[in-house]
């Protein structure tokens, strides 16, 4: 990039100033973000693999659910591992390449998750709302469908948050006040007046996520009040379903909002917010949807089952195979 003739863009890697500058600090969240880490590794691998392999699949809103899993074990993966790494590290760099690389992955997994959210929202109120209609409406080619415009929308998304990056100028300093690559730190590094920019963040990432946390929160709204006509027991049940729900929706929205919402220089809070929807809405995903849900928990030890079963059979054909054959 040029300005007056002379070339601004002469940043070939970035430096991460981290969460802690303190040293025991940094030692101690090692140790912290690494125990997350594996919660989240096996927690939501647990949840893949119960629905997957049990008829849990059949019904929406787990199938959603299994998709959800596989977001946030995608969505971490681009984050976690290397704020684990820079907390030991000397020198936190990363390439160009690489941090367009993270601010992409990022946005695009952060993006579907967003949208997988809203589509177990929809599957709640035609659950509620419609139940005489529900089979038809939400059958596995409209999921199919969702997902895909999910999918779609988190792309364009992201593809324009990567392409507005891409044409601002870096001519240093490189150091980057926070642990991952994102629109609003890097902004504070280019060197050109960006409140134009500061204007497209809004509108591009915090609209989005105050648009689509408000759908959600009227959605709810909506279904608990339809509540009201169903039995106690009926009650019991979607409250437990909508409540674990909006646990996931407040953890991950709320934080997200107050991060792109705020101009870039509003606040400097914005590495401590980020942890709730890069790390702890994460891992307390599966145990939000696993905990208060007899029919996960059913499922989980049926697979268990199934699986010790199969390990069974397959020591016996082993044995078998390794007997003399008679003479």
């Amino acid at each position: 990039f040029f300005f007056n003739g002379i070339n601004l863009s002469n940043v070939t890697e970035f430096v991460f100033l981290g969460l802690f500058m303190n040293k025991e600090m940094k030692i101690l969240s090692f140790a912290l973000f690494l125990l997350c880490y594996f919660a989240i590794l096996l927690g939501n691998f647990v949840i893949f693999i119960t629905i997957s392999y049990s008829h849990l699949i059949q019904q929406p809103m787990y199938y959603f659910l299994c998709h959800l899993s596989l977001m946030d074990l995608g969505y971490t993966s681009t984050i976690i591992p290397r704020l684990i790494r820079d907390l030991v590290a000397k020198r936190k760099t990363i390439s160009y390449n690489g941090c367009m690389t993270q601010l992409f992955s990022a946005h695009l997994l952060g993006g579907v998750e967003m949208f997988i959210l809203v589509s177990m929202a929809f599957d709640r109120y035609i659950a509620i709302c419609k139940p005489l209609h529900y089979l038809i409406i939400v059958n596995r080619k409209r999921c199919n469908l969702l997902i895909l415009l999910a999918w779609v929308v988190a792309f364009w998304h992201s593809i324009a948050q990567l392409f507005m990056i891409l044409r601002l100028p870096f001519c240093g300093p490189n150091q980057i006040d926070h642990y991952i690559c994102d629109v609003k730190p890097l902004l504070q590094l280019v060197c050109m007046d960006t409140r134009t920019v500061n204007s497209l963040v809004i509108a591009n990432t915090g609209m989005v996520a105050l648009v689509t946390f408000v759908v959600l929160v009227s959605s709810y709204i909506v279904i608990l009040y339809n509540l009201r006509t169903h039995s106690s027991e009926g009650r019991k049940k979607a409250l437990a379903t909508c409540g674990s729900h909006i646990m996931v929706v407040v953890l991950f929205f709320v934080p997200c909002i107050s991060t792109y919402v705020p101009p870039p220089r509003a606040g400097n809070n914005d590495k401590e917010f980020s942890v709730f929807y890069t790390v702890i809405a994460p891992m307390l995903n599966p145990l939000i949807y696993t905990l208060r849900n007899a029919e996960m928990k059913n499922a989980m030890q049926k697979v268990c089952e199934d699986l010790s079963t199969y390990h069974q059979i397959v020591r016996k054909n082993e044995i078998f195979t390794r007997l003399p054959l008679p003479s």
